[in-house]
């Protein structure tokens, strides 16, 4: 009685707070792209840590709402880690500082747990998750592998990614499955160029089948297509179903004449 009750609590409140949410994480994750691409400015990183505050408190209400926690967290498990990280930057101990920044896949995370809260966004924004859906994220995660991509090997000697568009052109052949003559030098962007890899893998044969569909509805709606459409078929079906008629008065003559 209790869990339905907090259950249904739940669902209101994300209800209620999904559009200001929405709204905020588009904001974060263009202020994720300016932050690893050029940095922040004092104003923009004053805004950037409200947002994270927010969302942290967002977290924290639907956390302590939830009635199995254990569910919650594991369908949240990649936006709690990557509300975890911007702490960084308001603990000041110094020794704590250097050595988490120091970690390898920091970055990495806040990377990915962008392209995770852009899903649930555009989800939510979108409803039906079909191919507009498709493109939009995938361009969100072009511009979001970019940045990474540009912050993990712009300081790499005989890089090729040496600007945002650069990166973005990597990005978009790494997506497309084409592929580029620039292989990661870093860990971190190796990490990153495998899982644009696998999304793109993953993404491009649903975007190329739904092209070809476009086309293929094109040519069965002609009437001098090579492929039947929905109006040849409407048209055979009158014309059967004429025949069916004429069948059955002629066999209902012949059986009057007997």
């Amino acid at each position: 009685m209790l869990q339905g009750e907090r259950r249904e609590l739940l669902t209101q409140v994300s209800a209620f707070l999904e559009r200001p949410m929405t709204v905020l994480a588009f904001i974060w994750i263009a202020l994720v792209i300016v932050e690893l691409t050029a940095g922040l400015s004092p104003i923009l990183d004053a805004v950037n840590l409200t947002i994270w505050g927010l969302f942290v408190l967002h977290f924290a209400i639907e956390f302590a709402i939830a009635p199995e926690k254990r569910t919650y967290l594991r369908h949240n498990w990649l936006t709690a880690i990557s509300l975890v990280l911007p702490a960084v930057r308001i603990v000041r101990v110094a020794r704590l500082v250097r050595a988490v920044r120091a970690a390898r896949g920091v970055r990495l995370i806040r990377v990915v747990g962008s392209a995770n809260r852009s899903m649930r966004s555009l989800g939510r924004v979108m409803g039906r998750r079909g191919l507009g859906y498709v493109v939009a994220l995938t361009a969100v995660v072009n511009a979001l592998g970019a940045a990474g991509m540009l912050a993990f090997e712009r300081d790499v000697e005989n890089t090729a990614i040496t600007g945002f568009g650069a990166a973005l052109w990597w990005t978009a052949m790494t997506l497309t499955t084409m592929g580029s003559e620039y292989f990661p030098r870093t860990p971190d962007g190796r990490v990153l160029g495998l899982l644009l890899a696998v999304y793109g893998f993953a993404v491009f044969g649903y975007v190329t089948a739904s092209i070809a569909s476009l086309f293929i509805a094109r040519d069965a709606d002609d009437a001098d297509g090579e492929l039947v459409g929905s109006a040849q078929l409407e048209a055979l079906r009158a014309e059967i179903t004429q025949l069916n008629l004429r069948v059955g008065e002629v066999l209902a003559l012949q059986t009057e004449r007997r």
